[in-house]
């Protein structure tokens, strides 16, 4: 599947630097499974990250930002459930 994330962040807010990071992130961990990563600016305090228009993660919703770790273990299920992430996945 060709899979793309979306991350809207707040402007207002100054998101952009913690979006683009968490960007690079994903496109450095899952580099063969994703092939478009959009940044989108928005206002009003929003910070939602979407796989293939599934809402993964929304600041609202769940009280804050993600920690990239369980980020990455979100994504990684939602795209490519048999794919290893490391360290990461050792507890």
């Amino acid at each position: 599947m060709q899979n793309k994330v979306t991350i809207i962040y707040c402007t207002q807010c100054r998101w952009l630097l913690r979006s683009s990071w968490i960007a690079q992130e994903l496109l450095t961990t899952f580099q063969d499974e994703i092939i478009a990563l959009t940044l989108q600016p928005s206002t009003g305090g929003v910070f939602e990250i979407y796989v293939n228009e599934d809402l993964l993660w929304s600041r609202r919703e769940k009280g804050g930002f993600p920690e990239i770790k369980l980020l990455k273990k979100l994504v990684r299920d939602e795209i490519a459930p048999g794919k290893s992430l490391g360290h990461i996945d050792k507890k």
